[in-house]
């Protein structure tokens, strides 16, 4: 994430994502290295060979927004690739704010007061802020319910869970570099990214491929080890007062499969609360004898 030519990695990245046939070039066959050439890329951005080179290279540093504009259409990036691209190309483009790291008891209290739906919190780096009682019994297979990056890919667990591994680790990978564009300073973020870069190779590929994609909406597919299969509504909403964290909620249309699922799963979460009430009560009550024999001694 520090590395001196961002603008030229991403560039890089993005290139060797695009095929000739997809821009409306020639297919000569197959290729040293995957991807357009610099001086396509060159040639449908109308810039020169040299010029772009440098860009990549490092050797440029000052590109003009429509310079921007025109390689973002090169290589055909979406508008939240091409942010990501205006934010390495021109320093001053957007707000760079500070992650907050903690859930407000406000959002905390909003959550516990969705008991039919799993409702959960992150932050920039993907870590869980704050969960309902639905999402920590959705999630509850996992060792550890911290982070959804780590639970991914260093959970075992996490292959059976989710019905698509491949689609959920690659959305989540490109929600952390959606989120790495605009928190670049943010050291959680470079914590996760380091972690998982040592542990994990199919994140280190994945991270990679410079892929941009907040988090907005989702067909989820899970196998909950009790429930069985749930087809879920995913939906993310931003919260103003709190930059780089987004409230998740997962619902099922009334009558469907899912929705019967989320009752099941709302059953459970129920008697996990009761058992954990009435080991709490039992704790207190061995505590309290152990108190009066104490006293009965003295």
């Amino acid at each position: 994430m520090d590395s001196e030519n961002k603008l030229g990695e991403y560039l890089r990245a993005r290139r060797a994502l695009v095929r000739p046939q997809d821009v409306g070039l020639p297919d000569d066959g197959p290729r040293r290295v995957p991807g357009l050439r610099r001086d396509e890329v060159a040639l449908l951005a109308g810039v020169s060979t040299d010029y772009y080179i440098r860009l990549e290279q490092g050797r440029e540093r000052h590109p003009s927004d429509q310079v921007l504009r025109s390689i973002a259409g090169a290589l055909r990036l979406d508008d939240d690739a091409a942010v990501h691209l205006f934010r390495f190309g021109l320093p001053a483009f957007g707000a760079r704010a500070t992650a907050s790291p903690t859930a407000a008891p406000e959002l905390l209290r909003l959550m516990d007061g969705m008991p039919d739906v799993p409702a959960f919190l992150v932050g920039a780096a993907q870590d869980i802020l704050g969960a309902n009682a639905m999402a920590r019994e959705l999630y509850r297979g996992f060792a550890r319910y911290d982070n959804l990056l780590r639970m991914i890919f260093l959970d075992p667990y996490a292959k059976s869970f989710y019905g698509d591994w491949n689609a959920a680790s690659r959305l989540a990978v490109s929600n952390l570099r959606a989120s790495s564009s605009q928190f670049p300073a943010d050291e959680r973020i470079g914590r996760v990214v380091g972690e998982l870069t040592l542990h994990s190779p199919a994140f280190s590929s994945l991270w990679a491929r410079y892929e941009v994609r907040p988090r907005t909406r989702e067909k989820k597919h899970f196998v909950h080890p009790r429930v069985g299969e749930l087809w879920l509504h995913f939906e993310t909403f931003a919260v103003a007062s709190a930059p780089g964290q987004h409230l998740s909620v997962y619902s099922a249309e009334p009558g469907s499969a899912g929705h019967d699922g989320l009752v099941l799963l709302r059953r459970l979460a129920d008697q996990a609360a009761a058992d954990a009430d009435a080991d709490a009560d039992a704790e207190d009550a061995d505590e309290g004898t152990t108190a009066e024999k104490g006293d009965t001694r003295s």
